[in-house]
Formats: structure tokens, sequence, C-alpha cells
């Protein structure tokens, strides 16, 4: 494990509590050096809040953070100001406006102030945009025509363009379609000084140099980038499993030697007994004799029992070093679609902005939907669910099928994850309820707690088993984008439960290495109309 030698981000005995009193840090540490650190954690773990600490954004109620030099913050769920034009985003307008000024003869020395050292200030702009796909933007255009990914890319340029020290970015792929992440790599591979990165994208992940795992209220640093920590992390498993089944073997060997113990010595004491009476022993050796006895019994007893309670300790020490990213286990037999079963039927279908999509889809398919943002993704899964009407064309869903959307909308906060279930499935008994809501990881008490006050990957899982759980049950599953603002264990639980999964897919998503994962048999790429696309 390596941990940054030159700090560049120091945060010292750090405290933060919410207006409520939850606490997120206390007497938290973390320090940053030069490179890519890639920060990752389970949901809820408090990465953004760390960066927002971090940022100035937050402040904390303990310690202090400290930052080398200057900062820039790409945040997540960034929204732009509709009226600024792209230079003012970009924060140059003040710059360009003296440069035009002095060019057109004003040399009113506030102009050369304003410009500085930066007298190419248009042409890296101009650069940053085109490295960054956003190219036709022009300096003097407004933001209210970008989409929201094309506004994160612009809040990125204002960053390069910054050149800061320290540069945080909080999930900055979220939204962003294949094209703008391979931008978005690049630049990030291509950065030379200080920057943090929150995100749970595999790929983007490749391209850092330390990992640093927030879990528990404190950090763990892993040289290397997200392939080489997953390594390391799986070796380290595997020994704290092992680690774990060697105590839980002593811990039942223990056991048996303190019952073979105490049976031997309940038959000592009762060979003594007999062996009083036997030999007529006068009362006072007697009783000599059976104070010795219990003495070595007692003393016998409490040995087995220490090592008893020390195995059990041993045994909790392993346990708590094997990781809690439990894995959903669900079998799903009636979701079953037999080859060649017509599943989906799109003819002459035409949607909004022009967008046309003829399909066949015909048993267990697994559809990769792909484009870029704006091509009509979503307005086609929600359109194939039945939530819009093409305006021509006809669809056909001789099968039973759920949507998820990219919203988590699909629960009632004021009921539980059960009640939630029961609704979908509402001809299901409470036990079976329970017991297929246990291989979601909402097991005991965990099932009846209100939707409304479940974590990002707590309310995933549970819209995800109300979906799959659902009477009848799915056979035709649509995704919208499922990775977005899932943490790592969560894609994984998501991918599990797909590999359970025996009907058919359409996923839309920018997220290869997740599409790669759950089997993909069909790509086809959203622009215009419908057409096949070549393995990504």
């Amino acid at each position: 494990m390596a941990q940054p030698t030159t700090t560049s981000v120091l945060c010292t005995a750090l405290g933060f509590e919410w207006p409520d009193g939850t606490t997120a840090f206390d007497g938290f540490q973390f320090a940053v050096g030069p490179g890519r650190t890639g920060l990752i954690g389970l949901n809820g773990a408090g990465k953004s809040t760390l960066l927002r600490l971090i940022a100035g954004e937050l402040t904390p109620t303990a310690g202090t953070v400290r930052v080398g030099g200057e900062l820039g913050y790409l945040p997540q769920g960034l929204t732009l100001d509709t009226t600024l034009r792209v230079d003012e985003a970009l924060g140059i307008r003040a710059a360009r406006e003296a440069l035009h000024a002095i060019e057109s003869g004003d040399t009113d020395e506030r102009h050369y102030d304003a410009v500085g050292q930066d007298w190419d200030v248009e042409e890296r702009a101009r650069a940053t945009l085109d490295r960054l796909g956003l190219d036709r933007l022009g300096l003097d255009r407004t933001t209210g025509e970008l989409s929201g990914g094309e506004a994160v890319l612009l809040r990125l340029a204002a960053l390069l363009l910054r050149r800061p020290d320290v540069l945080l970015l909080d999930e900055p792929t979220n939204n962003l379609d294949l094209a703008a992440r391979e931008r978005l790599y690049e630049a990030v591979a291509g950065w030379g000084g200080v920057m943090v990165i929150v995100s749970h994208d595999r790929e983007l992940l490749q391209q850092v140099d330390q990992i640093a795992d927030l879990r528990d209220g404190a950090v763990t640093w892993y040289g290397g980038n997200l392939a080489e920590y997953e390594r390391t992390v799986a070796a380290q498993q595997e020994t704290a499993e092992r680690l774990v089944r060697t105590a839980e073997a002593e811990v039942q060997r223990q056991k048996r030697d303190l019952a073979e113990a105490r049976i031997r010595l309940d038959r000592s004491a009762s060979y003594g007994k007999k062996r009083a009476v036997t030999r007529n022993d006068p009362k006072i050796f007697a009783g000599t004799f059976k104070s010795r006895a219990q003495e070595t019994a007692g003393r016998l007893q409490g040995m087995h029992t220490d090592r008893l309670d020390e195995a059990r300790q041993r045994l909790t020490a392993a346990e708590e070093a094997v990781r809690d990213d439990a894995e959903i286990r669900v079998d799903l037999p009636r979701t079953s679609v037999p080859a060649g079963r017509a599943v989906l039927s799109l003819a002459k279908v035409r949607l909004p902005y022009g967008v046309t999509a003829d399909l066949e889809l015909r048993g267990a398919e697994r559809i990769a939907l792909v484009g870029r943002n704006g091509s009509g993704k979503t307005t086609l899964l929600r359109t194939i669910a039945g939530e819009l009407a093409p305006l021509e064309g006809e669809i056909t869903t001789p099968v039973p099928l759920r949507h998820l959307p990219q919203r988590l909308d699909l629960l009632d906060d004021s009921l539980s994850v059960a009640q939630n279930v029961k609704a979908f499935a509402p001809a299901a008994g409470d036990n079976a309820i329970r017991a297929r809501l246990a291989r979601f990881l909402f097991r005991g008490g965990r099932a009846d707690q209100l939707v409304g006050t479940l974590s990002g990957g707590e309310r995933f899982r549970a819209t995800l088993a109300a979906l799959l759980l659902a009477d009848p049950p799915p056979q035709l599953l649509l995704l919208d984008e499922p990775t977005n603002n899932l943490d790592l264990a969560s894609v994984r639980q998501l991918t599990q439960a797909l590999a359970a999964y025996r009907g058919a897919l359409v996923v839309a998503s920018h997220d290869l290495p997740f599409l790669r994962e759950i089997g993909v048999t069909r790509w086809l790429e959203l622009d215009g109309a419908l057409r096949p696309a070549g393995p990504m």
C-alpha cells in the first residue's frame, strides 16, 4: 500500500456533523500528494462530503483542512446559469474584452492588467474546447443551448484553463455519453498536477495512480489503478476468508475440548465419591480430597473456557477483516424466456425529433442500446414501456415487462421496503416476500425500513427487488443508465442479479465494462434511427 509523501491536501483530526446531528467524520485523517487519486467507497461513505469540505463548500465542526495552492472543483449534479456566455463560464470574458480593446487601439492600463500574461487566452480556450469535443461552441454563445453532459465538459474546460494546483472531480462521467467519456479520460490521463476523483466509472479509475478506499470513517491506500486495487483486495479477501475458516475450526475444537474436559471432570468427581464411600475415609480427608478435586476441575475448566474465548476473539477479528460488500443471490426461474419466443417488436416506430426504430427481439437476448446524449434512448425505452405513445408505428410486447428508469422514483417513500414489494406482488405472502428480500440483502428489520430513509445504493436494491419479484415476473427488463450514481459494490450486485435473470434485457448505458459483464448479445446504436453497432 502506498500513501502520498508530498502533501498537497491535508485533513487533520477532521470532524463534520450535519444539522440533524448525524456524524459524517470524526477525527478523520487524509493526506493527498502529487498524482491522480481515485477516491472510492460505498454509497453514503462520505466521499462527496469530503470533497465539499476540501473545496470549502462545507465548514468542518472540528479539525483543519489545508490545500497547497489554487484549488479547482467540479461538483456532482452541476448546473450552469443558462444566461451565461461560454466565455463567462470559462472565466475568460474580462480578459477577452480587454484583449479586443487593446487590439482596437485602446491603450488604457486597465486592459493590460486584465490580460496580464495571457495574450493567447482565446487560442488556449478554443484548443481546450476542441480537446473536449466542444469545438462547435462559439465563445459568444450562451450555455442555455448545452446538454447536461456538455455543461460538465464546459466546466471542466474552465478548470483546465485555470490550471489549478489541486483539482477535485466528483462523479465527472455521470450523464456523459461514450464519446464525451473518452475525451474526459484523455484529459485526466494528461493531467500533471494533483487530482482527486470520486467515481464508480471503472474505465476512469484505470487512469489513476493510487486508490483511496473510504470505509468506516477512515481511508486505506492502495498503490496503482483500479485493476491493481481489485487484485490486492481479492488476495486480502482470500486470506481473510481462510483465516475465518481456520478460526471457526479452532472455535469448534475448543468447544469439543471443553465438553470433553467437563465429561472427564464429572467422571473423576463421581469416581472420587465412590472411592471415599468404599474406603470409608474420614470426613476430614474426604473433604480435603473433594476441595482439591474441585480446585483442579475449576482450573482445568477455566483454562478450556479461556482458550474458547480466545478462539472466539480470533474468529471475530478474522470476520471483521472480511469486507461487508455482500452479494445479492437470486434465483428467478419464472423469468425464463424460451429461445425463439417473440419478446418485443417495433414496426416503423417514429419518435419525436425524427427518431425511427424497427426491432425484433426474441428469446433471452441482451441488447445494449448506445448513442450520444440526446439521441432518444430514454424516450425509446419509455415508449416501449408504454409510458409514452409513439408518433407513428406499432409496438408489440407479448411478455410481461418492467422498466427501471434513471430516476429511482418507482417506490413509495412513506412505505417500507416489504410493503413496496408487496405492492408489485400483491398475491405473495409476507413470509415469501421477506425470504426473497433477504436475497437482496434486506434481512430482518431492514425489510421494514421506510424507503425514504434508504441510502442511494439501498434504494436501488429495493427498486430492483420490487421489479424482479413482481407478479407476473418480468420476461423483458428495460434498464436506463442503471449504473449511474452506484458505487462499485452496488454495480457488482446489479451484475450478479442480472446474471440470475433469465429473461430478455434492453439496457441503455455508457458503462462499457458493465455492458460487457452482463453478457450483451447484440449492440444497437440510436443515431436518428436504430441500427446495429459493432461490439465495444
